[in-house]
């Protein structure tokens, strides 16, 4: 199926001509759900995006599929109930994507410590028993302090008591995000990216009627009508709003930053995920994950005023992350001049929205359903009289930090919640929500979608059941996923590739494997043959229009493959300046974008100050 610049002009053609039932605002994670879920019900969809599609936040996550067992030191049951849930859905429909990788949470006896050994084992088995993995080969363990210091050698041991091992998964963030919509491209959408919202319009009776949009890269303006629009553009939501001069200018955001740092294996070696308290009684928690050759480490979560377009990592998100990791593995010793790439990204956190329910609203209190699971989960502990009193005072310390946390300014005490609303001139806004929870997030709007086009236009939808829609690539057994993978990888051995390159394109693109050696033939000069047939399919296939989409979005090169990325650079310019017949200008214009993207990426202003 062809996704390229081609089929971009084509769409914009056809939308300037024609109206659609739906038209989406944002290219990130959340848009690209709704359009695989509308497309695939048959709704006539459009989706617009300023950027690439997961530019702006849904390639800038911490790349988990994570459970958010941290929620459990407050008993937030609801939260992690749907969270997990949901992670099992999307390692379902995306089985290439996400990959189970057991976490190991490391404790300390320091003040106002997340957890003890007593509490995460709690903690834990509540958390298995939601994901439904108590008795299988990813239930929850503990170790002692001697086999923590065994796996991780380099781990500062001082306080340290032990450790809990529990499941939680690996993502690729933004290959999430563009096999969503290369499946509902597949499905008749038309989707758009480098194309601005300008203004939301409306009709003779002030009711929503569409958006003036301009083509970024020809400065184009037109109106794409529609009969309902949704906002789905993640931080910039409230912007979005702000667009509608008959809305409530009402801001429900509070964007908050999260940065990433990135070293080498050799510098800080980590067998295995790893989540702990930063050691700063700030309420955060840290994660150190390997990824290929690599290490990287993270996040910050601090409110964020600044240009939503362009988050930067800033010195003092590299002296904290620094101080913390250095701490907890004072080996290492890392400095500035260790990190060989970073990325900044911010959250869209609902200011107001302290639970777990994805599609709008409050719940102060625990359901029937959740509220057994807890006792369920501790009901071992409780018939033990002498332990009654330290699980009663576990569950007041969580309440009463979290009221704490909750009364004061502290940005990781956000709702990740999500939130569903219709204004009364009928602009619909999804907004808030985590990656994990992105499936579930677009069913509701969905289910809200069909209503307006039933009870407004007399229009029938029935919608699919999108827990088990595979996205683009997701043809694979999920529970035989490994197996699947290998023998797609057979499928580059029987045209020369080595297995180490084959097997790369088979986890990376799982079932369009074949497609995608479809695209085998000649280099690109200075291009290897699996870099080759990777760009030849991300043009045809993927809507790639400029480096920066390849070797960062579409490839994890500017992230994880520091090393070799030098080389790729003038090759890959050169690819896209004659596939797409540039002018030296755009070249230039193209290659100083990405030699920017690149320089920060390295922090080399701030390298220079060090």
């Amino acid at each position: 199926m062809a996704f390229s610049k081609k089929t971009r002009t084509d769409s914009i053609a056809y939308l300037k001509e024609h109206p659609v039932d739906l038209l989406i605002i944002g290219g990130g994670i959340t848009g690209a759900g709704v359009a695989i879920q509308a497309a695939a019900a048959g709704i006539n969809t459009a989706l617009v995006e300023m950027q690439d599609f997961a530019e702006g936040t849904s390639s800038r996550s911490t790349k988990l599929v994570h459970g958010g067992i941290r929620y459990l030191k407050t008993f937030d049951v609801e939260v992690v109930a749907d969270t997990v849930k949901e992670r099992a859905i999307v390692q379902q429909i995306a089985p290439h994507i996400p990959k189970p990788d057991p976490m190991i949470l490391p404790i300390y006896d320091e003040p106002n410590a997340t957890f003890s050994m007593f509490s995460v084992k709690i903690a834990m088995d509540l958390y298995d028993r939601l994901a439904n993995v108590t008795g299988t080969k990813y239930e929850n363990y503990m170790i002692d302090k001697a086999e923590v210091l065994k796996r991780e050698p380099q781990l500062n041991d001082k306080n340290l008591l032990g450790a809990g091992v529990y499941l939680d998964y690996r993502n690729n963030d933004a290959r999430l995000v563009i096999e969503n919509i290369k499946q509902a491209a597949a499905d008749g959408a038309h989707l758009l990216s480098k194309v601005k919202v300008l203004s939301i319009t409306h009709d003779a009776n002030g009711q929503v009627d569409g958006a003036l949009v301009q083509d970024i890269l020809t400065k184009e303006e037109f109106k794409i009508t529609a009969k309902i629009v949704i906002n789905t553009a993640g931080p910039w939501s409230d912007l979005v709003r702000h667009l509608d001069d008959k809305a409530e200018k009402i801001s429900h955001l509070r964007p908050t930053k999260g940065v990433h740092l990135v070293v080498d294996r050799e510098k800080l070696n980590v067998p295995q995920p790893t989540y702990f308290d930063t050691g700063k009684n700030d309420g955060r928690m840290v994660f150190v994950i390997p990824r290929e050759e690599k290490t990287y480490f993270g996040t910050t979560d601090t409110d964020y005023h600044g240009d939503f377009a362009h988050p930067t990592v800033t010195q003092e998100d590299v002296d904290y992350l620094l101080e913390i990791v250095n701490q907890r593995y004072p080996h290492a010793d890392l400095t500035i001049h260790d990190i060989e790439s970073s990325w900044a990204g911010l959250r869209p956190l609902i200011s107001a929205n302290g639970s777990s329910d994805y599609n709008g609203g409050t719940k102060n209190h625990l359901s029937d359903e959740s509220l057994t699971a807890v006792v369920s989960a501790v009901e071992a502990y409780l018939k033990d009289q002498q332990k009654r009193d330290l699980v009663e005072k576990a569950v007041e310390d969580a309440h009463g930090k979290e009221s704490e946390a909750a009364a004061g300014d502290n940005p990781s005490a956000v709702s990740r919640g999500s939130d569903l609303t219709e204004a009364e001139d009928g602009l619909v806004t999804l907004s808030g929500g985590k990656i994990t929870d992105y499936r579930l997030m677009a069913e509701g709007a969905l289910k809200l979608i069909k209503k307006i086009l039933q009870e407004k236009y007399q229009q029938t939808v029935e919608l699919i059941d999108s827990t088990h829609y595979p996205v683009s690539g997701g043809q694979l057994d999920p529970a035989n996923v490994d197996e699947d993978l290998e023998k797609l990888a057979e499928l580059g051995g029987k045209i020369g590739l080595s297995s180490a390159d084959a097997n790369y394109l088979a986890n990376l693109y799982g079932s369009n494997l074949k497609t995608v050696l479809s695209y085998d033939g000649d280099l690109f000069p200075g291009l290897n043959r699996r870099e080759s047939i990777s760009l030849r399919y991300a043009l045809a296939e993927e809507a790639v229009l400029t480096p920066v989409d390849f070797l960062l979005r579409r490839t994890n090169h500017i992230l994880f493959m520091r090393d070799s990325l030098d080389a790729l650079i003038e090759p890959v310019v050169n690819a896209l300046t004659d596939y797409f017949n540039w002018t030296e200008k755009e070249k230039n214009f193209y290659q100083d974008e990405l030699s920017a993207v690149i320089a920060e990426s390295d922090l080399q202003e701030l390298k220079a100050n060090n």
